[in-house]
């Protein structure tokens, strides 16, 4: 079906006029809108979002989930990361260690968080419901030192794995109780001292490690440097049209890029007042939220948009959003129905908007006064320069002796690359160099996604080159997956692939070969369900299969491409490298 464009009437957008703001921009000029460190020592991502604004003026609005409010100023925060960069340095926690944090939205995740980078720390953000097995490989992966959780948190995902991560040395318990080997973040809190001097900050430090799933081997940690906050405070400007005077909620997990980036870092950067919402999703309470906490802009997930379109139109009349300017959603191709619907419904288009873990901010997206094409991710940001290369048999880029041929005829799919240089770029993958330099070619930056663009510039998602699955915003790495069912005793072997979901986009599909001894019944399915369930959390399998014959390739490796193909009835392809039975 072909989708009219759309067009949101936006008087006075940050943006502009995209063509004359991509010719006019540099970065140079956009980095003068930081203030950097005092006495010209550096640049801090916590000073930048705190210390600079020297007011108090709201910037965290926390609802708990009794729905109550507290405010948290500028002048108030800057207090408290103050004191938890100060218990860091009395804990012998030095620069460039890594301090995890595993929490939901809760003030103390905004109080570790700033506080680390003060410290001159790695911060490095996990996704709260997480299983206890994705916990422990990433804080062993990021040789952390330091990990802020919740006790409950503690006794689920840790306390039974503690002795397996050697490089943990302090594990900091939000409230004022402690229990042995941990310290009580409250109490602690409470010794130290308001008074802290960012020490000096060098734009390449390293800031934050986040984690992505691969669709092999292990978790892949993406590094960033303080350098990122001008790519976020520039992309929280131009692609979600954000103001200092404005009211912004990200319902992302701060777990998850997104809620650290934008769920945290630049709107504080900005001066915005950002809303945080511990509770669960529900359609009702997220109206509540829009509507009472008077959201301006607002920043969230296809598959949260797709259950409130669900629930009906006549629920979001039932609510005040006259003060809502913009809204913006990321992490999966948002349909164009949904785009239609804010429209009609919530009175607002949404603007998708397209990026990753390593791209570190927005890199294209749908613009404020600008023509929404309703399923196209958009153009490039100002400063950002994109380009489709012509993919081999694997489906990626083909590196001929070095070199990549671009396409530029519209229409025609290919992987979607990046020119290196913005400044939210990843700098590393944590200790896997051989991994970071196969992620670009001949000057490019390889995203391993498929795109095609049309004659006016504007990109169209197609899907992964690889295997990963993107469920409800989040990557699921199959390897991750099926690592954790293999080390169930009945299981010989399992291949993961992403299932399409009209809600979820995809759902996570395992299909299983028993051992001998063991047979393919509903109870033995409901075991596995539940062993995955327990130990990876929420990206475990929603549906398992049992299939005697996975298709494998003469190295004997499972074709999950095969299974994909058969899951939705589409041509096998090659099979030329298939295992041959019999």
């Amino acid at each position: 079906m072909k989708w009219t464009p759309i067009t949101q009437a936006t008087a006075g957008s940050n943006l502009g006029d995209y063509e004359h703001a991509r010719a006019d921009f540099t970065w140079e000029d956009a980095g003068k809108s930081l203030a950097g460190l005092p006495g010209g020592r550096g640049l801090n991502i916590a000073y930048e979002a705190l210390d600079r604004h020297v007011t108090k003026r709201t910037a965290v609005r926390w609802l708990d989930r009794l729905d109550r409010v507290h405010d948290f100023s500028y002048l108030g925060l800057t207090a408290l990361t103050n004191r938890f960069a100060n218990l860091l340095a009395g804990l012998g926690v030095g620069r460039g260690e890594r301090v995890f944090t595993l929490l939901g939205r809760v003030p103390e995740l905004y109080v570790a968080t700033l506080g680390a980078l003060k410290a001159g720390c790695v911060l490095s953000p996990l996704f709260s419901a997480f299983g206890p097995e994705p916990v422990l490989q990433r804080i062993r992966l990021g040789e952390g030192s330091v990990l802020v959780t919740s006790p409950e948190l503690y006794r689920r995902k840790i306390r039974p794995l503690r002795a397996e991560l050697p490089s943990l040395r302090h594990v900091l318990l939000t409230g004022n109780d402690a229990e042995p080997g941990t310290i009580a973040l409250g109490e602690a809190m409470a010794a130290a001292g308001t008074g802290y001097e960012i020490a000096p900050t060098a734009p390449e430090d390293p800031a934050l490690l986040h984690f992505t799933s691969g669709t092999t081997g292990t978790p892949k940690g993406a590094l960033h440097a303080h350098a990122a906050v001008l790519a976020h405070l520039v992309t929280a400007r131009y692609a979600l049209d954000l103001r200092q005077d404005d009211t912004f909620w990200c319902t992302a997990d701060p777990g998850w890029v997104t809620g650290m980036s934008y769920g945290v870092i630049a709107p504080l950067v900005l001066g915005a007042t950002l809303v945080s919402d511990e509770g669960e999703f529900d359609a009702r309470r997220w109206y509540h939220v829009l509507s009472s906490r008077r959201v301006t802009n607002w920043y969230t997930a296809p598959t949260a948009l797709r259950m409130m379109m669900r629930e009906g139109d006549e629920l979001a009349k039932g609510f005040d959003l006259s003060a809502l300017r913009f809204i913006a959603s990321v992490g999966e191709p948002l349909n164009p129905e949904v785009v239609v619907w804010g429209r009609d419904t919530l009175g607002l288009p949404i603007h998708d908007n397209w990026w990753q873990t390593e791209t570190g901010a927005i890199m294209i997206a749908n613009f404020a006064g600008e023509e929404i094409r309703p399923g196209s991710m958009g153009r490039p940001l100002p400063g950002v320069d994109a380009g489709l290369l012509r993919r081999g048999d694997d489906g990626r880029a083909a590196v001929t002796a070095g070199h990549v041929r671009e396409i530029t005829e519209p229409g025609v799919e290919g992987e979607l690359a990046l020119r290196p240089g913005w400044p939210s770029q990843f700098r590393a993958y944590w200790n896997e160099p051989a991994r970071y330099e196969k992620a670009f070619a001949d000057g490019w930056y390889l995203t391993g996604d498929v795109a095609r663009r049309d004659a006016d510039g504007y990109y169209w998602f197609v899907g992964r080159a690889d295997d990963v699955i993107e469920s409800a915003g989040h990557l699921v790495g199959p390897f991750e997956v099926e690592s954790a069912l293999l080390a169930h005793p009945a299981v010989a072997e399992a291949g993961v692939i992403g299932k399409p979901d009209p809600v979820a986009g995809e759902l996570v599909k395992a299909y299983v070969t028993l051992k001998p001894g063991y047979e393919p019944t509903e109870e033995q399915r409901l075991e596995l369900l539940v062993f995955a369930r327990k130990a990876l959390g929420a990206v475990a399998p929603k549906e398992i299969v049992f299939d005697p014959h996975l298709p494998h390739t003469r190295s004997g490796k499972v074709m999950r491409r095969l299974l994909k193909a058969r899951e939705l009835g589409l041509p096998e392809g090659d099979v030329s490298t298939l295992e041959v039975s019999g």
